[in-house]
């Protein structure tokens, strides 16, 4: 039995001596991390140089095999990141994780290679490639919890991809359509399943592209329009707030002015005219508010309001009366 044991702890220190590589199809590699191998694929994917391996990572996107492709190309990126063959090495990864479906993943890639490679030979596809997929996600794509669900859609992060495209480009050929959806995301901003646009960044955004191109009529005349609505949106949601009513004519009166022959000047005529019926609605309420209450001063100084933001409006005639009477009033009571 003596005997027997130490024969068997003989043999244990042996096979620790001279382990076995487990065919375990999940490997971890210092600088590369998880990859999969299939029982009995070995490493015949993996070249020790950058060019020959960049050269396996466009032979297996060439024929659809994106998985190995992605990893192949990492590989390149991780392990040369200064080699000539970098740049398309990490152009095969976002391309790879965009043919996957991996669209949020694929749009940072092509990010980091345009931080590192702001002059890439293929910069213009680039770009087109993030406006494409920053398009989807602001139709409605959903956002990937933890890289792997997808679970919620995102305003904030869609408008935030716009960002990074005028960032690299403020003056590239899709820049001006980039800035302008930052404000279109921002009205479509949803908060706990509730939409809550926010007027006030999309109106930001708005000013930033009309100002930057202004040298591009069709762009600038487009942002000053849109400003417009969004200010007269924020008008239609707010209580008795005639700010940003105002703010929407002060927009389109400058539309206007600029572009007095746009197809869209009737449009823009009709909305100032139903703006100010509504500051004029608005100012008769509060007028009324404070006639109740007989703060005299305040109601005159609102009929006047009515007066003067709209003549015409059907709110004009009984403030006309109405200032007539608290005339009588003060008089009558001496003040």
């Amino acid at each position: 039995m003596h005997s027997r044991s130490i024969c068997l702890l003989l043999i244990a220190l042996f096979l620790l001596a001279f382990p076995v590589r487990s065919p375990a199809p999940l490997i971890y590699r210092p600088g590369e991390g998880w990859t999969y191998e299939p029982v009995g694929g070995g490493t015949g994917w993996q070249r020790p140089r950058a060019k020959e391996q960049l050269e396996v990572a466009q032979a297996a996107f060439d024929r659809k095999d994106y998985s190995l492709a992605l990893k192949a190309a990492r590989r390149v990126v991780l392990l040369w990141p200064l080699a000539d063959y970098a740049p398309q090495a990490q152009y095969l990864v976002a391309r790879s994780y965009e043919a996957k479906g991996d669209a949020e993943k694929a749009f940072k890639e092509y990010q980091k290679l345009l931080e590192k490679q702001p002059k890439s030979a293929n910069i213009d596809e680039i770009r087109r490639r993030q406006f494409e997929i920053a398009n989807q996600f602001l139709a409605g794509k959903r956002f990937k919890l933890w890289g792997t669900l997808p679970l919620y859609r995102s305003m904030t992060r869609t408008a935030g991809m716009y960002e990074d495209i005028v960032k690299m480009g403020p003056y590239s050929a899709i820049a001006p359509q980039a800035q302008l959806n930052i404000g279109a995301a921002w009205e479509k901003q949803t908060a706990l399943g509730f939409r809550t646009p926010d007027y006030s960044a999309a109106v930001q955004a708005y000013d930033v592209a009309a100002d930057r191109y202004h040298d591009q009529p069709k762009v600038a005349s487009e942002a000053i329009f849109r400003a417009g609505l969004a200010y007269r949106k924020q008008a239609a949601s707010a209580d008795r707030d005639q700010g940003t009513a105002g703010q929407s004519i002060a927009k389109f009166t400058e539309f206007l002015a600029l572009y007095p022959d746009d197809t869209r000047a009737s449009q823009a005529q009709q909305i100032i005219a139903g703006l100010k019926s509504t500051q004029a609605r608005g100012d008769f309420a509060v007028a009324q508010f404070y006639e109740k209450r007989k703060k005299w001063e305040g109601a005159r100084i609102y009929y006047n309001e009515v007066l003067l933001t709209d003549p015409n409006s059907p709110y004009a005639p009984e403030a006309r009366q109405r200032i007539e009477q608290l005339k009588q009033r003060a008089q009558g009571t001496g003040k």
